[in-house]
């Protein structure tokens, strides 16, 4: 069985997938991801008591700035009128949790907005505090549901918001 590409063009051309044919839905994707660092690291954050500042606050705007860049970045998304954009953090034990959540009306989806948010909020966290930490680790980075469009409802194994 022979499936075609969808942004390659006959030809063999990269091109950006045309969108205009589809229904428009509400869209919805979660992307969740960690960065491990040491406790003493992670005691700082959790205080308020970084070098450069607020670390999660700044994180926080950096993720929903990506989100709304993300077809700047990566070549065949579409730019999106993005309704809502949300960054939240959870502390684990040896680690910081970034979790996006990115909204639309329309016609693609937009899973790469909020892994694009989550990716840039872990990146931010990793600047804002390498001060206390050089060997901090950003991992596990995935889409972990999504909700809208003709494949429905996806939530990743194991996953529970």
């Amino acid at each position: 069985m022979s499936k075609s590409l969808t942004h390659i063009d006959p030809d063999g051309t990269a091109r950006m997938v045309d969108v205009g044919a589809k229904a428009v839905t509400q869209r919805l994707a979660v992307a969740s991801g960690r960065i491990t660092m040491t406790a003493q690291a992670l005691a700082a954050i959790r205080a308020g008591d970084a070098p450069k500042g607020d670390v999660l606050g700044t994180a926080r705007i950096a993720g929903i700035m990506a989100a709304k860049r993300t077809s700047d970045l990566i070549p065949m998304c579409h730019p999106l009128m993005i309704d809502a954009v949300n960054v939240d953090f959870v502390f684990e034990e040896d680690a910081i949790r970034a979790t996006a959540t990115a909204s639309l009306t329309g016609k693609t989806g937009i899973e790469m907005e909020a892994i694009t948010a989550t990716s840039i909020a872990l990146l931010t966290i990793y600047d804002m505090a390498k001060a206390l930490d050089k060997g901090m680790v950003i991992g596990d980075i995935k889409l972990v549901e999504k909700r809208g469009g003709k494949s429905g409802h996806w939530v990743a194994k194991g996953w529970r918001p």
